[in-house]
């Protein structure tokens, strides 16, 4: 007897192929059967799934609840599962919470959270995932070491180039984390204590991911004027070591840059024909979030953060910041502070508001800002990405879905922060606005960005795709009704039409809402 049937449901199993009436049959931890079934077939728990779309659970590629901490205080990870997401991948954009090499080492998320309320226990990254095990979550949790969190580590805040012998340094570092079962390693050069990264220096760390069959995830240099040097340096890295790459949340920002959105995808198409493996994932949304300093010039914030603040307040100093600041156009209309531990009486605030307020200009009011919030500041930057360069990513057959973001739960309201509707809507989004109502991507092709394509280029083992012998994550949803709910105004809010999740065997969403079963597990490499 099974001990859960999905019947009658349209089966889309995350190979592109197009979807055909079946049942799951799962026993266990794994899917035992994909094919129609006898009537009187025995099961402990038969989930009638008629006119509903049965699938593989989503696979999120770009997580952050590890650096935002979320994966410790929200462990059920509300607003990942309610969309479907039955795996995270953590450690991006340069920043994991393992390995730990003192404080320095944690000071890497501290552009995310308050590292002064955070307890590590934990110095290696098997000890992290083995922490992760203990504390039980609600969704399965892999990661990627950071190569900030490496850097700082061993420098501590000093931003120089570093020596041959700390580069073989840090790469038993990263070779230790991969043994320890990390899937790869992440750059964030947009940050200032990796600006100073030399190109030999990745290729370096990226000729160890390629020796163990791990991939390399990069948040690029820049996503403005710098996009398409960023994205030649990121495929000449593949060219060069054969590593698989995948560019962390793709975009092209400001108008004035979105026309080089067609030609960076043609790069990468022209990169994999010539057989270099270069993927890339993208959000559904025209709004960034971001912190608030990377609208700083890239010498004010070198060094870290108390040198970025000392620079800041030197009033001979003042007068240059302002200047350079303006020269960078920035839509300040646009920009909202969405999170400031200090002053949350600004938080939802425009920039001009307090700049307005407080009688200054806008490039004043970023510079008080961050000294009284000591550098942590949160922003979005609204209507900053091409609605057209979306549509066009999605169509590209390198792309991948992923909500760059954190997970929450509709009671961290509370606090007052105003997060990114991503964190909430994400994978619903695509399947209700660009699958259903605007045609964008037909249903197995987003099902596939969705779950076998992060599968593949993450080294998932058996998971990603509804096959036999492989682990029991399944998404049932009705794609009549599928769609985000979450928007800027409330994005508290959880996402509908997901009405069934089962991960590794267990029941977790049961006609859309939560069992409190907590069934994820700390995957290793």
């Amino acid at each position: 007897m099974l001990d859960i049937l999905i019947k009658n449901g349209t089966v889309i199993d995350g190979t592109a192929t197009k979807g055909k009436i079946a049942d799951v049959g799962i026993e266990k931890d794994k899917i035992t059967v994909v094919e129609k079934l006898d009537d009187n077939t025995k099961a402990a728990k038969i989930i009638d799934a008629e006119g509903m779309i049965v699938c593989p659970g989503f696979i999120d590629i770009l997580d952050h609840s590890d650096n935002f901490w979320t994966l410790f205080s929200i462990p059920r990870l509300d607003s990942k599962i309610t969309q479907g997401i039955t795996t995270i991948i953590g450690g991006n954009c340069g920043s994991s919470l393992a390995p730990v090499l003192g404080e320095n080492s944690v000071k890497a998320i501290s552009k995310w959270v308050d590292v002064g309320n955070t307890n590590i226990n934990w110095i290696r990254t098997k000890e992290f995932l083995n922490e992760v095990e203990k504390r039980n979550i609600g969704i399965n949790f892999g990661t990627l070491v950071g190569h900030e969190t490496l850097r700082r580590g061993l420098l501590g805040d000093e931003v120089r180039r570093i020596t041959d012998e700390e580069i073989k340094m840090i790469g038993r570092m990263l070779s230790d984390s991969l043994a320890d079962g990390a899937f790869g390693m992440s750059t964030g050069l947009v940050f200032s204590h990796a600006k100073m990264t030399t190109i030999s220096e990745i290729k370096y760390l990226t000729e160890i991911l390629k020796a163990n069959d791990s991939f390399y995830a990069s948040h690029i240099r820049g996503e403005a004027e710098e996009l398409l040097p960023s994205i030649n340096e990121t495929i000449q890295i593949g060219r060069e070591t054969r590593v698989p790459v995948e560019i962390s949340h793709l975009k092209a920002i400001g108008e004035r840059y979105w026309s080089d959105m067609f030609r960076a995808l043609e790069m990468i198409n022209v990169a994999n024909e010539e057989n270099v493996e270069i993927g890339f994932d993208i959000y559904p949304y025209n709004t960034t979030g971001s912190v608030l300093y990377i609208l700083l010039p890239d010498w004010v914030s070198r060094g870290g953060r108390k040198k970025m603040i000392s620079r800041l307040k030197d009033l001979d100093l003042r007068n240059k910041i302002i200047k350079e600041i303006k020269e960078m156009n920035y839509d300040y209309e646009n920009i909202i502070v969405s999170i400031c531990p200090k002053l949350k009486e600004i938080v939802g605030k425009r920039i001009t508001d307090i700049a307005s307020k407080q009688e200054i200009s806008s490039e004043e009011a970023i510079i008080e800002l961050l000294i009284s919030a000591n550098g942590h500041v949160i922003v979005f930057d609204r209507k900053i990405l091409s609605e057209e360069n979306i549509e066009l990513a999605l169509k590209n057959p390198h792309c991948i879905i992923s909500s760059a973001d954190a997970a929450y739960n509709v009671e961290y309201i509370r606090t007052g922060e105003i997060i990114h509707p991503r964190c909430f809507g994400t994978f619903p989004r695509i399947l209700g606005r660009y699958v259903r109502e605007q045609k964008v991507l037909n249903i197995e092709d987003a099902i596939e960005k969705m779950t076998s394509k992060p599968a593949k280029k993450i080294g998932l083992k058996n998971r990603g795709i509804l096959r036999k012998g492989f682990y029991a994550d399944v998404v049932v949803f009705d794609p009549k009704s599928v769609i985000d709910k979450a928007d800027f105004n409330n994005p508290y809010q959880y996402s509908e039409g997901i009405e069934q999740v089962v991960i590794n065997g267990k029941i977790v969403i049961e006609n859309g809402g939560h069992t409190g079963e907590l069934a994820g597990r700390a995957l290793r490499k």
